[in-house]
């Protein structure tokens, strides 16, 4: 197809949060949308809609075209482009799903937090069919396929892949404020830092983020585990980039140059009020009884690159550790509970804590 002159047909591997705001947009722009979902949230969406509600507008999709696997996603429709903005924890599982049909594939847009997912994509499909991306839009997730946009920021996604131009046309079209970007592997480590803060330590103290950077010790804490991480791009040759809505290099500057007292209220103002009182996804994981956790895949990532370049990540590590010790049940759910003065005395005896 000449998809400089036709309109791009998406698949959408579920209807979550980036899944629903991105494909639900793209839908409502025009654009031929489907969505993959399991059984059970396919007649949800097909009895309710997708529904996306923002300050700006509610927009709402009574029939979305939805697939309950890849043979009947294959069979409704020919696709340019798919959005893939999975789980980090569940990407291995979902890649071996569709390697019987990786020759039929589309492009990929990686929409997932981290910064190993596309190596595991490009694995199977080859490099010339992944686009890395990320999403910088503050969404809460009510159910499947329905989203409150809580911030309007936007999205970012690789230059000079031949679908990268049409891709970013039809992202505008669909009002998704994206942007292109040259380095991507600095644009998803720029991206992994905001994921970072106050994300475990909210997880394991069930403390919002609002609570925890009013808490010197803790605020300290989120500033230690972004230096660590820092660290990791500076030996990898990366630089900290701008990202929609976020001023990420008045942060690194912050960050890698003023004493604590004064690079806190920075990390705080910049990211951390952008949460407030809403609890992050670790949290709502462990919450929800999962016996994963993306901490595995965002601080777990800084640990294996600083064993990798021999730089010590400390932080990283024990906050990775105390996560998956509660995740696994090794800690009681109550160990932590509102205690931070446990959380950073137990750090301190750590060796390098």
């Amino acid at each position: 197809m000449d998809t400089t002159s036709e309109r791009l047909r998406f698949l959408v591997f579920g209807a979550g949060a980036i899944g629903t705001l991105v494909g639900g947009s793209l839908s409502h722009a025009g654009y031929p949308v489907v969505f993959l979902e399991r059984p059970e949230p396919q007649e949800e969406l097909k009895k309710r809609g997708l529904h996306l509600h923002s300050d700006q507008a509610d927009i709402t999709i009574l029939k979305p075209q939805v697939a309950a696997n890849l043979d009947e996603a294959l069979g409704m429709e020919t696709y340019d482009v798919a959005i893939f903005a999975v789980k980090a924890y569940d990407t291995q599982v979902v890649i071996r799903s569709f390697i019987p049909y990786r020759d039929r594939l589309p492009v990929f847009l990686c929409l997932q937090n981290g910064v190993e997912n596309e190596a595991a994509l490009e694995a199977v499909l080859g490099k010339e069919k992944v686009i890395s991306g990320m999403v910088t839009h503050e969404i809460i997730r009510k159910r499947v396929g329905d989203i409150v946009l809580q911030h309007q920021r936007g999205m970012g996604l690789g230059a000079g892949h031949p679908l990268s131009v049409c891709l970013l046309h039809a992202l505008e079209d669909a009002g998704l404020g994206p942007q292109l970007y040259q380095n991507t592997t600095s644009m998803k480590w720029s991206k992994m830092v905001t994921n970072l803060v106050n994300n475990a330590t909210s997880a394991i103290l069930k403390m919002t983020p609002a609570e925890i950077f009013r808490d010197h010790d803790l605020a300290r804490l989120e500033l230690a585990q972004v230096r660590e991480t820092l660290q990791i791009m500076t030996a990898l040759g990366l630089q900290v980039v701008e990202l929609p809505g976020l001023h990420m290099r008045t942060l690194e500057k912050a960050v890698r140059s003023l004493p604590d007292t004064l690079a806190v209220p920075v990390l705080s103002r910049l990211l951390g009020n952008r949460r407030g009182i809403k609890m992050p996804s670790f949290y709502l994981d462990l919450l929800g009884g999962k016996k994963v956790s993306e901490v595995e895949y965002l601080n777990g990532a800084v640990v294996r690159y600083g064993v990798r370049l021999g730089i010590p990540t400390p932080v990283n590590r024990f906050l990775t550790q105390t996560l998956m010790a509660l995740v696994n049940g090794e800690y009681q759910a109550e160990r932590f509970d509102h205690n931070p003065r446990r959380l950073i005395e137990m750090l301190a005896s750590k060796p390098g804590g």
